[in-house]
């Protein structure tokens, strides 16, 4: 194999191809030139300009924090929007429609990309991001502001994989990492203080500018993006473009993510966790998983996720560290808001000002471990360290008081930010790592979308041991309220709706009903260490491998394409 090693301004091609063929060694990587050279070419980083580098990283941080905001933006100002329209059941479907749009196209945005670039598709990403923004800030309606959601939804999806998408096309494994984690210390930024600018927003000026204010910055993002991206663009006519898609592959991953966090969403709510309904919807979900994977395995002719990305137990097992991950941290940045309101008696405002322990040391460390991949160019034992503080972490929550102790408050979040922020990027680089450069996009949304599932199925299984815990509490909170009728608003899934109702209490009985919150809410921190732990160890299945310094461009579009499914039959056939 021979291949130029003069690094040039452009993203050409580089290299020749020579004879040899593809071999899979036991990581499951490709080795050989046709490995490397026909799915990509390699060469040294590309050269830019710090100033190009610096005005991109700004441009899609401004859109990742946009999306991510936009996440919890509607949280404390949901209760005005519902006072605006009148609808006391619409506006749970504000928060949900957006998380259910976002995850389940995901997948179809990295396909997307790999058909038309990378460019054109997080320009488009970007563009029903904003229109999305301007129908919920225009909303006449609360079925104009959940359709504005779902649009804005789309769009958010689309910004948050593609960035990830990007970022890997464009620096080497080892640069990456930095990248990544100044990418993660955004998002984390983002997510928690959403709730304080939208209540701000909400009080001070109007709940639309929740919404208004995506307009001018993902604006000027935009413009940003069309004048720093130099990546190269497939010419891929539409008409080929979409006869290239994966439509059936598509319907089924979106319609079966669909269908299961519907059901997470209906139960226990609007339907019993036995009605039909519910039931249908979560087995119904993941039967569509299973189409989807033998649709990927036997059918498709451009899979959105080739199969042999699951094809290793190192591979297998950062899949199960992600979704690990992304339930403990769920947890903790769901939970804590709850401890918060109903065991100190904080307003929703404030619960989001006292997350900030837990959202500041998170996003300092997820920048730190990106430097520090960069620096060693390993992440195993990032992976592993992160875990095991995030295990005590989670101990120590348990020892929360019931009062405000703020030291213990304030460390015990930090140690479970530092453990979950040493986790939030090393896994995507592992997974980047152990999969041909080719099929990058497919990996880094199927990364995305696992993040997204652990953080609703998160909800749902808190939720219940929350609501079971509350339930065994009853007999005894009855007889110390000597109310049942109390009692039954404070019982089961009405615990998290009625906190509000506590202060209504007198001072003897909101003590009472505290306690039974603060005993509920310990549940969740013992069932956050079990799966911590569930983490450490997978953790243990996962491979090193040192992050390289050369960097290896993807090829795109159709071309792009037909590469892929040579290399998907080169290895089904070392299977």
């Amino acid at each position: 194999m021979s291949s130029s090693s003069t690094p040039t301004p452009t993203l050409e091609p580089r290299g020749t191809i020579s004879a040899k063929p593809l071999e899979l060694d036991d990581n499951n990587e490709l080795h050989g030139s046709l490995a490397k050279e026909e799915e990509c070419a390699t060469s040294k980083q590309k050269e830019t300009t710090g100033l190009q580098t610096g005005l991109l990283m700004g441009s899609l941080c401004m859109s990742v924090f946009l999306a991510a905001l936009d996440v919890t933006i509607v949280t404390t100002a949901l209760p005005t929007i519902s006072d605006h329209f009148q609808s006391a059941s619409g506006y749970v479907w504000v928060g949900s429609a957006f998380l259910l749009s976002a995850a389940s196209l995901i997948p179809s945005w990295g396909k997307f990309s790999d058909i038309w670039g990378r460019k054109a598709i997080l320009l488009l990403a970007a563009g029903v991001f904003f229109l999305g923004s301007a129908l919920c800030g225009a909303a006449v309606s609360i079925s104009m502001l959940i359709v504005g959601r779902v649009v804005q939804g789309a769009g958010a999806g689309g910004l948050l994989s593609l960035t990830g998408i990007i970022i890997g096309d464009l620096f080497s494994p080892r640069e990456r990492g930095k990248y990544y984690g100044l990418i993660g210390m955004v998002w984390a930024a983002a997510s928690s203080l959403g709730p304080v600018i939208g209540g701000a927003l909400a009080r001070k000026a109007s709940w639309r500018w929740c919404f208004y204010i995506n307009l001018p910055t993902t604006g000027l993002a935009m413009a940003i993006i069309v004048l720093t991206l130099k990546i190269r663009t497939p010419h891929t006519p539409v008409l080929a473009g979409m006869k290239a898609v994966d439509w059936l592959g598509s319907a089924l991953i979106t319609g079966g993510t669909i269908m299961f966090l519907l059901g997470l969403q209906f139960g226990g709510g609007t339907h019993p966790w036995g009605s039909p309904v519910v039931i249908g919807l979560i087995v119904a979900g993941p039967l569509a998983f299973v189409l989807f994977m033998l649709v990927e395995r036997y059918y498709a002719q451009y899979p959105i996720i080739p199969t042999h990305l699951f094809g290793n137990v190192s591979n297998l097992a950062i899949i199960l560290v992600d979704f690990f991950h992304g339930i403990v941290f769920t947890q903790g940045a769901y939970f804590l808001p709850i401890y918060f309101q109903a065991v100190l008696n904080t307003s929703p405002l404030m619960s989001g000002v006292l997350l900030l322990p837990f959202a500041l040391s998170l996003s300092l460390v997820a920048a730190i471990a990106g430097i520090y991949m960069k620096i060693t160019g390993s992440y195993i034992g990032l992976l592993r360290m992160g875990f095991a503080i995030s295990l005590i972490g989670c101990g120590l929550l348990y020892d929360l008081p019931d009062s405000e102790t703020w030291s213990k408050i304030i460390i015990y979040q930090m140690i479970l930010g530092i453990g979950s922020g040493a986790d939030f990027q090393p896994p995507l680089i592992a997974l980047q790592s152990s999969v041909p450069a080719q099929d990058n996009a497919a990996a880094t949304a199927t990364f995305s979308l696992v993040r997204n599932m652990a953080s609703a199925i998160a909800v749902v299984i808190s939720s219940a041991a929350f609501a079971n815990k509350m339930t065994s509490q009853q007999a005894d909170m009855a007889m110390k309220l000597g109310n049942e009728t109390i009692t039954a608003e404070f019982s089961g899934t009405h615990a998290e709706a009625n906190i509000f109702l506590i202060n209504s209490l007198d001072t003897e009985q909101q003590s009472v009903v505290r306690g039974a919150y603060h005993r509920a809410i310990q549940d969740i921190w013992i069932e956050s260490m079990c799966i911590t732990a569930c983490g450490l160890m997978a953790s243990f299945f996962v491979k090193n491998k040192t992050l390289q310094d050369e960097h290896t461009e993807v090829v795109t579009g159709l071309e792009g394409e037909k590469k892929r499914r040579e290399i998907a039959m080169q290895l089904r056939g070392e299977e």
